[in-house]
């Protein structure tokens, strides 16, 4: 993936690309939208159990369990749209197969990417048990005692002001972590170090662009969430194809896609 120079060439992009990018994904989407919905509607299936488990059982200790799992995966499951992104642009059309178990992901530096978003999902928990210390003296139990402190008390309003800005700002952090390294380690010659210093240069070359292509995910994200993660089966893959389309215009040397070649099959020796 590097260039004899070192690291690969980041583009300039325009304001609007990204709205580019949601345009050309929508139109990706439905080139093949079996598998892509399918996989959209796994995603969302597993998103609004976990939502479930939260609301009726208040075990937290479990929630953060399976919420640290679902983080450290989601790199690998985020493959999948990029996946049929790349096969897209070659010309295929991606089956449900593809999608779900892409073999490239299956290495050291995806673990590598997993594992750095998983430590910051920890800081981000030690943070917000701050916040929620620093904002009330009590405990709540349940998730409609939490939600009315939330909402209802000055406490609860400062405690929302500070998370969102904390958060916020940990979240850009993120973005510019993931925004180009997790695409680019669908490339096996790609490394670690080379995509997550790429992502950084991308976003600090081209910050207003990132910066509302940050936004346009937060708003779809809110969107599939407050349907009761019905749009995510949408969405989802949706936002997936304009990342592998994002991915694609920034970095310069980036690969044009190619079909895995095979080597020929030996002739059988007759007698």
């Amino acid at each position: 993936m590097a260039t004899q120079g070192g690291l690969p060439a980041i583009n300039d992009i325009r304001g609007l690309d990204p709205f580019r990018w949601l345009g050309g994904a929508w139109l990706d989407l439905w080139r093949a939208p079996l598998p892509l919905l399918t996989y959209g509607l796994l995603v969302a299936a597993g998103s609004a159990a976990l939502a479930y488990g939260i609301y009726v059982t208040n075990a937290a200790f479990w929630v953060l369990t399976l919420t640290f799992g679902f983080v450290f995966v989601a790199p690998v499951l985020a493959m999948g749209p990029y996946e049929a992104g790349r096969r897209l642009e070659m010309g295929e059309r991606p089956k449900l197969g593809q999608i779900l178990l892409v073999r490239t992901a299956l290495r050291q530096d995806v673990a590598y990417l997993g594992l750095a978003l998983l430590l910051i999902y920890f800081f981000w928990g030690r943070i917000a048990q701050v916040v929620y210390g620093l904002s009330t003296y009590r405990l709540y139990h349940t998730a409609p005692e939490f939600v009315d402190f939330a909402l209802r008390t000055p406490e609860g309003h400062n405690m929302l002001m500070a998370g969102s800005v904390v958060g916020g700002a940990l979240a850009f952090f993120t973005f510019t972590l993931v925004v180009v390294s997790a695409p680019m380690l669908l490339d096996p010659a790609a490394n670690m170090f080379a995509a997550t210093a790429s992502s950084f240069r991308a976003v600090s070359r081209n910050p207003g662009p990132m910066l509302l292509w940050a936004v346009l995910i937060v708003l779809l994200l809110a969107v599939a969430v407050g349907t009761g993660f019905v749009g995510m089966i949408l969405i989802f893959p949706w936002l997936g194809l304009a990342s592998w389309r994002a991915y694609r215009a920034l970095v310069a040397e980036a690969p044009a896609p190619r079909a895995v070649q095979r080597p020929p099959l030996k002739p059988v020796a007759t007698r």
